[in-house]
Formats: structure tokens, C-alpha cells, sequence
């Protein structure tokens, strides 16, 4: 698989409990020049927000008992220009208001790691913090 090559490596954060596709991920974005941290839970990528600035979370929205779309917005509350891009794997409209909304891009499992590279290297928000709509 050859991927776009990224105008500049960012820090990309991903977050999926499923551990064959978390592999897949960060090895198909690592190839694409990237930094990529990875996490397989909720609580351990919500700490590393906490401490850390990624350029791009990519989150999984079912994490267990949580739900990815809750790092997007402690993300962004923490880190404004963060970009964000959440994964699920079924396709469905309230959710993708909701990822829209949370100012993330919204891509439906399986995802063609193409597409995937392709909305990381999308350029980095302005700096912009969430609405209160998207905080609750």
C-alpha cells in the first residue's frame, strides 16, 4: 500500500481497544512518515491528553465503556488546534452530527488506510475552541 505522503510528520494520537486493528493503524501511519502513539483503552489515552499536545487523535467511539467521541472533546478543550477523526463501525447520522459537531471527521470501519492517512494529513484546525453544545 503506498500512502500520500504527509506535507509535514505529525504527533498522531490513536485510540482503538480492537488490538489487530490498532497494529494495522499505527504501522500504516508510522509508514506514512507520522509519530504515532497508540492506546487500546479510554483511561490511559485520556491521561496522555491530559499531558500531552497531539496534532491528530484518531479515536475508535466504541472504547469499552466509553465513548470515543469524549477524548475528542477533552482533547480539544485541552488542545484547540488538535485534529480529531473518529472511527465507528456502523454508519449513523446522529452520530456523525455528533462527531461533526465535536469538530471531528467521521470515517466507517473498515477504513481503506488511505483514507484514514488522508484525513490525518488534513491541515491542522485553527485555533478554535468547542462550543458549549459540543461540551455537553
Amino acid at each position: 500500500m503506498q500512502s500520500p505522503l504527509p506535507a509535514a510528520a505529525k504527533h498522531v494520537l490513536i485510540v482503538e481497544d480492537d488490538e489487530p486493528t490498532l497494529r494495522l493503524m499505527t504501522r500504516a501511519v508510522s509508514a506514512a512518515g507520522h509519530r504515532v502513539t497508540s492506546f487500546g483503552d479510554f483511561e490511559g489515552a485520556k491521561k496522555y491528553l491530559e499531558a500531552t499536545e497531539p496534532d491528530v487523535l484518531v479515536t475508535d467511539v466504541r472504547l469499552g465503556a466509553f465513548n470515543g467521541l469524549q477524548l475528542v472533546v477533552i482533547g480539544r478543550l485541552e488542545h484547540p488546534r488538535m485534529n480529531a477523526v473518529v472511527l465507528t463501525g456502523f454508519d449513523d447520522a446522529v452520530l456523525r452530527e455528533q462527531a461533526s459537531n465535536a469538530g471531528a471527521s467521521y470515517l466507517v470501519k473498515p477504513v481503506q488506510l488511505r483514507r484514514l492517512v488522508a484525513a490525518i494529513n488534513e491541515p491542522t484546525r485553527p485555533d478554535a475552541r468547542p462550543t458549549a453544545h459540543e461540551t455537553t
